[in-house]
């Protein structure tokens, strides 16, 4: 008898940055949530607890060289993540960041699970994650479909969780495939949470 693990779904994880490069991002993204007022009235109006660049700009690697070092450093990681998937790129031209945006949430901030249409990789890179911050929450992309499946139990090893979390920390990148459901859950932290999103079409 043999039991084989199927469909797998790949999470990736690294740690990029130095310091130095984290707290010049700090300083970047903090100066883009004082100067960017239609981020801040999106923001506001759309509930969502700090500032997002999200909908308001969309050139931040062409505004600051700091945003335009972390791209470069960002599509090397991509590629060797396209690699460890498989993705057959050949012939093709290789995965283009298609958007980048900042994020700075503050305490008891959330971002509700969603996906990232009409891309093929998405993630984040944390710039400040201060204790208890919020953590990444991934769902398992068949939960729809499991109907009356039981729960797993607690003791379940994590590929076969319906839900995994992932902690970053100043400096982690973390990628997955765009179709994959995530979400930010409330932390206890007091400070702001800082972080960039992308996504690669």
């Amino acid at each position: 008898m043999a039991v084989r693990s199927l469909f797998a779904t790949r999470f990736y994880e690294a740690e990029v940055a130095t310091p130095d490069f984290v707290a010049e991002l700090e300083e970047a993204c903090l100066a883009l949530a004082a100067e960017d007022g239609a981020g801040r009235r999106w923001s506001r109006d759309h509930g969502y607890r700090g500032y997002t660049s999200y909908a308001s700009l969309n050139d931040l690697p062409a505004r600051d060289p700091r945003f335009a070092d972390l791209a470069r450093l960002l599509s090397r990681h991509v590629a060797a993540f396209a690699e460890a998937c498989a993705m057959d790129l050949a012939g093709r031209r290789r995965l283009r960041l298609d958007s980048l945006w900042v994020n700075v949430l503050k305490p008891g901030g959330v971002h509700s699970a969603h996906i990232h249409p009409h891309s093929v990789v998405s993630g984040t890179f944390y710039v400040t994650v201060p204790a208890g911050a919020g953590r990444l929450k991934l769902e398992d992309p068949r939960l729809p479909m499991l109907m009356a499946a039981p729960s797993r139990r607690e003791d379940a090893p994590e590929d076969l969780r319906t839900f995994v979390y992932a902690d970053p920390k100043p400096g982690s990148l973390f990628l997955w495939e765009s179709w994959l459901r995530h979400e930010v859950v409330a932390g206890s932290g007091r400070g702001e949470r800082i972080s960039v999103s992308f996504n690669y079409s």
